[in-house]
C-alpha cells in the first residue's frame, strides 16, 4: 500500500500534466483522494461488490453551465480519485499506479468537460492510439 501523501502526490503531478489547453478550461473544480468508494456512491453508480471506481466526477459539466453558472457562491464540481480501487488496478507496482492515476484523471476531467462514457471511450482509445497526454 502506498502511504496516502504519496499517492496524493501521484495524483498532484497527474493533474499538473493535463496539457494546457485541456487544463485552462478546469474552473471551479476540486480533485481529492479517498480511499475506498463509500456504501453511498456504490449505491448511486449502481455497482456490485465485484465493481469498483477508480475515480468520480461530480458536478455541472462545462458545456452544461448556463450563463447564471457562478453568480453567488457556487460550490466546486469534485473530481475523486479513489486509492484502494487504483492500487488493486495496479496490482500494488507503483508505476502502474500512476499510469491508472494518469487515466482516470483524463477520464474524469473528460466527464467535466461534457463528454459522456461512450465519448470518453472514443476519446481515451485516441489518446492510446497517440500516446499523448
Amino acid at each position: 500500500m502506498i502511504p496516502r501523501g504519496e499517492f496524493e502526490q501521484i495524483v498532484i503531478d497527474e493533474v499538473e500534466k493535463i496539457p494546457l489547453h485541456f487544463r485552462n478550461k478546469i474552473k471551479n473544480v476540486v480533485f481529492v483522494v479517498e480511499y475506498e468508494v463509500s456504501i453511498d456512491v456504490r449505491g448511486e453508480n449502481h455497482l456490485t461488490k465485484e465493481q469498483d471506481l477508480l475515480g468520480l466526477y461530480k458536478g455541472i459539466p462545462l458545456t452544461a453551465r448556463g450563463d447564471n453558472y457562478g453568480v453567488g457562491m457556487t460550490l466546486p464540481d469534485v473530481i475523486t480519485i479513489y486509492q484502494g480501487p487504483t492500487e488493486r488496478a495496479a496490482s500494488g507496482d507503483t508505476k502502474l499506479v500512476r499510469t491508472v492515476v494518469r487515466e482516470t484523471v483524463l477520464h474524469e476531467v473528460a466527464h467535466y468537460l461534457g463528454m459522456g462514457e461512450s465519448m470518453v471511450a472514443e476519446w481515451e482509445a485516441k489518446q492510446g492510439q497517440h500516446q499523448e497526454f
